[in-house]
């Protein structure tokens, strides 16, 4: 098994120390060595076969894009890469180069390091376009810091703005050789997954897992582990894996968020029923864990 999740990995060098070099990252946009993840409204371009990013050069860019617009996203394979985003109007640009694609499709289909790249492109162009006004005093800001931060125009505010991760904690709760899966209702016929909700403020990870296990099933549950993250830009969450050991087992949709919930043998999950979750989630990964526990089952 990988040693990190779908869109994780310490791919990109992000350098946080050329963020405010305004001499440097003029210099690496203008560069012919910089590599340009371009990002038309929320999909990312690729293209050959098998697929990879299409990663453009200065020159394809030119005219095309403001340097202002340039975010900057570290150094990739050795190149300094910057996203640039492109309204989702009209026709998209670069036909003759490859597609844009959803990065739910991507997350299986491009190697890990450039899914970590165009995911982390990708989140900041969406973050972009949801902070053009400050939330405080409600005048327009600017990015700054080489798109990393975004800064109020209003010299009696000021603020400083910074993209917004959301921390969501997803655990797989077993009792003994069963674990509980449920499902919500717009998913896809017979897909079971994790427990899964996000963290409140004021409240441990351990405790929004008993909190959120207990909410939407009933369940208690102790000894609660942490397993793995995952950055999940649908559109900037954090997902924080956890498993975790029952202490009771009756099943109650407490705040109805969830259409059932079942307990599940190993035999059963790998019988094709339920449906388990995409393999590009975390989800899948602690499902898939769990499973390796005892292989021979």
């Amino acid at each position: 098994m990988e040693d990190h999740n779908v869109f994780a990995g310490a791919f990109v060098d992000r350098s946080g120390e050329r963020r405010k070099d305004p001499e440097w990252l003029a210099s690496a946009a203008r560069s012919a060595a910089s590599r340009f993840v371009p990002v038309w409204g929320d999909r990312c371009l690729v293209g050959g076969d098998p697929l990879t990013a299409i990663l453009l050069q200065r020159k394809q860019i030119e005219g095309l894009a403001d340097d202002q617009d340039l975010i900057f996203l570290g150094i990739f394979r050795d190149h300094p890469a910057f996203a640039v985003p492109f309204a989702a109007t009209g026709t998209a640009p670069f036909p003759e180069l490859g597609e844009f694609q959803d990065l739910r499709f991507l997350g299986t289909a491009l190697g890990p390091d450039e899914a970590n790249l165009v995911a982390h492109a990708r989140a900041l162009v969406l973050w972009h376009a949801s902070q053009v006004f400050c939330g405080i005093c409600g005048s327009s800001a600017r990015p700054e810091a080489a798109g990393n931060s975004r800064i109020c125009m209003n010299a009696d505010c000021g603020r400083e703005i910074y993209p917004r991760v959301d921390p969501a904690v997803i655990v797989l709760v077993t009792n003994g050789e069963r674990c509980l899966l449920g499902r919500q209702r717009p998913w896809p016929e017979g897909r079971y997954s994790t427990i899964a909700g996000f963290a409140e403020p004021g409240e441990s990870l351990e405790d929004a897992v008993r909190r959120e296990v207990y909410e939407e099933t009933n369940v208690r549950v102790d000894k609660v582990s942490y397993h793995s993250s995952q950055p999940w830009p649908f559109p900037s969450s954090l997902m924080l894996g956890f498993t975790a050991a029952a202490t009771s087992s009756d099943i109650v949709l407490n705040d109805q968020e969830l259409e059932d919930a079942r307990w599940f043998s190993r035999k059963e999950l790998r019988s094709g029923f339920p449906k388990l979750p995409s393999r590009i989630s975390i989800a899948r990964r602690l499902v898939d864990h769990w499973l390796e526990l005892d292989s021979g089952s």
